[in-house]
């Protein structure tokens, strides 16, 4: 075997900056969080352009809901009782079963003298304390600002709106958000925030989440609701479930969130935030799901007071697209954040419309006669809470022994149960890395080093980077004068370094080159160069709740993943390439399992050292491998599976037996290519794995 010493590189490579990302807009620019001044979106210019971007960002969307695919929906059990009389509506209390274990807690406003199916409302408050069950905003200053007609309503402003609602003839379920009220068994903003809970994407917002999911389920029990007319509102957190609720549950048919909804700050609390629900979008996107539906907002002296300019706009392109451009509106009110009087009204005006109400000219609020807070509370000592109702530490616990029955269920064991299966993993894959294989023409050459020939070997250093994302990816390329058109990503933790050990290609690229192939070297986020001229990642560990990064940016695995696949791109659009393969090397090999889940049928083969690794060792935030949801979809097994058919070798890899490393031979097993599947314990040879993937 020939051994080529090509000097000249190596002086390209002394000549090159210590470490070649430090322009990189990644670590230019601080991490995204919920309070930025500015979340800008740009609406897509063609409906088919948002249909496409909807699909992807529904799922995204399940994904850091904890809903992707759904949790079994087990009896709600509805407890209702205590009805309290009103004019023209009843009250009563309920409680029923969101998961085993676990309670949603609410009062139930019914309409009195009108026939035939009502519409329904959820109403979902905010971060008012014990809002449901307290007094709250001062009299004399609402009085004097025109925020509230009435002593009664500016006292208790929730239980003014849906009072009424009911009048006007609506079923209104007034529920409370977890920890708040009656809904103690988990206190807010506490539990499900250790690592554990977010490797399974259990997270507090999922939990709040899905009960809205399993109020829609309870007024469809209801034989009085028009389920076709089903709508939510809210304020501030309230607001949150409101817009979120519509966008991933269809049966809602219009939503208002009120003082919530905009292109300023996010949403400040654990409830309101979660891995991958706003990385690379934002409200106002997220708000854009329920199109054609519709969809009202309101605005005050807060984050929200631009809304009719910063926000409205892009919701009506997109509303426009549908024909339907009067279906969003938003409006501007000058009052400190709030749902009061002038606020409600515009609430009733908008579902008048788009429920259909039936009512004539501009609904104002009408007086009313509140009910003492206390005797709302739906517990009592004929009604106690009941006993199999679980604190946070055994609730997860139950949910861990769920997600494990339901990822069980889904072992495929034939084709269509496996495109059912890949489907799945492949879009929780997709949104874990907010990420997906991008075309040649999305990738650009920022910068290219000189091209050095010598001894038969070329080599040139080029910078990568997704069009306008400002990224900085070295990467070098390496092949003979005798390239056949295959290319390898090589991919190792010491990016291009690796290629080379004193002057020469080391054995294993020697033998690609030998071999007539071409390698092209990268060198991933926070990876390659000299290990001490790489900056310090974020600290997410020292933060109140990792949500609050891993909601608006990627995992540090993920970023790496996603410079492999502009790699792929890059590689797989060259005029010159007839084949891709993948390779990865000690820490960079669980990189390259995750890319290639990602890469279709551009790349060949892929061999990877798994250097063995389970995502069950993540046990620090700040662990390089911390990747919120993996646990949830079967670990590195069950991400890899969505690679089947595809050949795949995978050494270092301790994947046998009934736990999740099934997932990943009975995904083979299922496609009828079992022998694409490659799996050795031990560590291989370099040189062996090269042989393999360019047998």
């Amino acid at each position: 075997m020939k051994r080529i010493v090509i000097t000249l590189v190596l002086v390209a490579l002394a000549a090159s900056p210590a470490f070649a990302q430090e322009q990189d807009k990644r670590l230019t620019e601080k991490p995204k969080h919920y309070n930025l001044p500015y979340h800008p979106w740009t609406p897509p210019t063609t409906k088919e352009a948002w249909e496409a971007r909807k699909v992807v960002l529904k799922e995204q969307l399940l994904v850091s809901q904890g809903m992707w695919p759904m949790p079994e929906k087990v009896a709600l059990d509805a407890v209702v009782h205590g009805k309290i009389e009103r004019d023209g509506y009843t009250i009563e209390k309920v409680f029923f079963v969101s998961h085993p274990g676990h309670y949603v807690t609410g009062n139930l406003y019914r309409p009195t003298g009108h026939k035939g199916k009502r519409p329904a409302v959820l109403y979902a408050h905010g971060h008012w304390s014990d809002a449901r069950l307290s007094t709250a905003n001062s009299w004399a200053n609402d009085k004097k600002t025109g925020a509230e007609a009435t002593e009664e309503s500016s006292k208790y402003f929730h239980q003014a709106g849906c009072a009424m609602l009911a009048r006007l003839g609506c079923v209104v379920f007034h529920y409370d958000m977890v920890g708040n009220s009656d809904s103690k068994q988990i206190p807010h903003r506490e539990g499900f925030k250790d690592v554990e809970a977010q490797l399974r994407l259990q997270t507090f917002m999922n939990l709040q989440t899905w009960n809205s999911v399993r109020i829609v389920d309870f007024l469809h029990t209801l034989p009085e609701v028009d389920t076709t007319r089903i709508g939510i509102t809210g304020a501030s957190g309230g607001g949150t479930q409101s817009f979120l609720l519509a966008a991933v549950d269809e049966r809602v048919a219009a939503s208002f969130p009120a003082v919530m909804v905009s292109a300023s700050m996010q949403g400040g609390c654990i409830c309101e935030n979660t891995a991958y629900l706003r990385t690379g979008t934002t409200n106002i996107e997220l708000t854009a799901l329920i199109a054609p539906r519709p969809v009202g907002m309101t605005g005050a002296n807060d984050w929200t007071k631009e809304i009719e300019t910063k926000g409205l706009p892009e919701l009506k392109t997109i509303y426009k697209m549908y024909g339907v451009e009067d279906n969003v509106m938003a409006k501007y009110l000058s009052f400190p954040h709030n749902y009061n009087q002038p606020s409600r009204e515009v609430m009733y005006n908008f579902f008048n419309k788009h429920l259909k109400f039936g009512v004539e000219g501009v609904i104002t609020e009408k007086p009313f006669t509140p009910v003492p807070p206390k005797e709302l509370s739906v517990y009592d000592k004929d009604h106690p809470l009941p006993k199999d109702a679980l604190n946070a530490a055994a609730f997860k616990k139950l949910l861990t022994a769920a997600q494990e029955k339901q990822l069980q269920s889904l072992l495929p064991k034939d084709k269509a149960s496996l495109a059912k299966f890949q489907k799945i993993e492949h879009a929780a894959l997709r949104a874990m890395m907010t990420d997906q294989l991008p075309s040649a023409s999305d990738v650009e050459i920022v910068s290219k080093g000189e091209r050095t020939e010598k001894d038969g070997l070329v080599a040139v250093e080029l910078v990568l980077s997704r069009k306008g994302q400002g990224e900085r990816v070295r990467t070098q390329v390496v092949h003979g004068k005798d390239f056949d058109g295959r290319g390898v990503i090589w991919v190792h933790p010491d990016g291009i370094r690796s290629v080379w050990r004193d002057g020469k290609l080391v054995p294993a690229a020697q033998a690609i080159v030998d071999k007539g192939a071409g390698i092209l070297a990268i060198e991933v986020f926070r990876a390659g160069g000299d290990p001490k001229d790489r900056p310090a990642a974020p600290k997410i560990a020292s933060l109140a709740y990792a949500g609050y990064f891993y909601g608006y940016n990627r995992a540090l695995v993920a970023e790496r993943v996603h410079d492999i696949l502009t790699a792929v791109a890059f590689v797989k659009g060259h005029e010159k390439t007839k084949s891709v393969h993948l390779v990865g090397f000690e820490n960079a090999g669980p990189w390259v399992v995750l890319a290639r889940g990602l890469c279709g049928d551009a790349v060949a083969r892929t061999a990877a050292d798994v250097n063995g690794f389970r995502f069950e060792q993540v046990k620090d935030f700040d662990d390089e491998m911390m990747l919120p949801g993996a646990i949830r979809y079967g670990g590195l097994p069950g991400l890899a599976a969505v690679s089947a058919p595809h050949e795949l070798f995978l050494h270092n890899a301790k994947m046998t037996g009934t736990g999740p490393g099934g997932l990943l031979q009975a995904a083979y097993r299922a496609s009828g290519q079992e022998k694409q599947l490659q799996r050795q314990e031990d560590r291989a040879d370099a040189v062996a794995v090269v042989n393999w993937l360019l047998r």
